[in-house]
């Protein structure tokens, strides 16, 4: 198995991040070569949480242009992971969720 901290790389931390940490839904970016079971894994792993559900998608890097140099921003994989009723919550994100 992977490690851990090499699957989630850093949580999301939005307005729509935040809506959803009420309702024990969190937002990672993830390795883009994870699959949902691996995350889902990691999590549990980490946090020692009980997740019921990953959702994931990849964006695109956009198009960036310097005078005439094109080049791309790096893609990127989210995971909207979902945990357990019974389950506890994240501390990491205790404090901001308020």
């Amino acid at each position: 198995m992977k490690n851990p901290h090499d699957i989630i790389l850093r949580p999301v931390l939005t307005e729509k991040a935040y809506d959803g940490m009420a309702d024990k839904r969190y937002v990672f970016e993830v390795a883009i070569g994870a699959n949902k079971i691996e995350i889902k894994q990691a999590v549990e792993a980490v946090f020692g949480v009980k997740v019921e559900s990953v959702n994931t998608l990849r964006t695109l890097g956009k198009i960036k242009r310097q005078g005439r140099y094109s080049g791309r921003t790096p893609e990127i994989k989210k995971a909207y992971v979902t945990l357990k009723k019974d389950s506890k919550s994240i501390e990491f994100f205790e404090g901001m969720a308020q």
